[in-house]
């Protein structure tokens, strides 16, 4: 019993995140959840006190997976280009694995941050900023990355670049994940201009 009442939650909440995901969380209704679930909204009640509480588990559940990810990278032997790189891919990953939780980040963490029950999201953020920053920073200080960069314009850009990926990415469509994640830092660190020799 108790197994079949943590499916039917995540069922339940897997749902939500499509339906967040789609129409924007302020425009869900908890009614829109539960006819899509087939179920009268009270019944959605006996697993989910409100939609706030859906979407709290959803975002803070994946995020605290993502920043397991990220630390195990940070915390590795590699060099701070096979950092970057390899942060880069777990992010790509979560796009096309958790699709729906980084489309509801970027549609609605501004407004869901405006509550102490989401005050997380703005922490994280911070800490991803800090977690990009070093890389590149450490990457410069390396040499593997050029001296003349300006981090904080350089972050803004991999940020905005990875991650409205989302709008237009489908898991399961003409590109994986993987090859996605490989053009994107193909042209991150090696540009789109042909090599030198290369045929005109």
């Amino acid at each position: 019993m108790a197994v079949a009442e943590s499916t039917r939650r995540e069922e339940l909440l897997r749902i939500a995140g499509q339906l967040f995901a789609r129409k924007g969380f302020r425009s869900t209704t908890v009614r829109d959840i539960a006819d899509s679930a087939g179920i009268l909204s009270g019944s959605l009640y006996h697993h989910f006190d409100s939609k706030e509480t859906m979407v709290d588990e959803l975002l803070d559940s994946f995020q605290r997976r993502l920043f397991e990810t990220y630390d195990a990278i940070i915390a590795g032997e590699q060099s701070p280009r096979e950092k970057l790189v390899a942060v880069a891919r777990a992010s790509f990953d979560a796009i096309d694995q958790h699709h729906s939780e980084v489309a509801i980040f970027q549609n609605d963490a501004g407004y869901l941050a405006e509550f102490d029950r989401f005050s997380y999201l703005i922490e994280r953020n911070a800490r991803f900023q800090q977690m990009w920053t070093d890389l590149l920073r450490a990457g410069i200080t390396s040499g593997e990355l050029r001296a003349d960069l300006d981090v904080e314009l350089v972050y803004r850009f991999l940020r905005d670049t990875v991650w409205v990926a989302v709008r237009w990415y489908r898991p399961g469509g003409s590109l994986s994940g993987d090859e996605v994640a490989d053009q994107y830092i193909s042209i991150l660190l090696d540009g789109i201009a042909a090599t030198e020799g290369a045929t005109k």
